[in-house]
């Protein structure tokens, strides 16, 4: 029997993945200005990025939350 689809629009996305749509999608200026952190702001990189919001609750609720609303606005989604 099959499992019931989970409600999360995160579930099976990791971090790492996630930041890396917004990255392709939006482009690290535009996440700069939408979440104002400097590991986006300056001398941005994935590697730096994850760190950062591994470690900052706040910094990550509002990048998952950019990501949530960026597919929800997709046709694709």
């Amino acid at each position: 029997m099959d499992q019931p689809k989970s409600n999360d629009p995160l579930h099976g996305i990791t971090l790492e993945q996630l930041l890396t749509e917004l990255v392709a999608s939006h482009g690290w200026a535009e996440l700069g200005r939408c979440v104002p952190i400097r590991c986006f702001l300056f001398d941005p990189s994935i590697k730096s990025s994850l760190t950062f919001l591994r470690k900052t609750p706040w910094a990550r609720t509002k990048v998952e939350q950019l990501y949530i609303d960026a597919k929800r606005k997709s046709p694709s989604a």
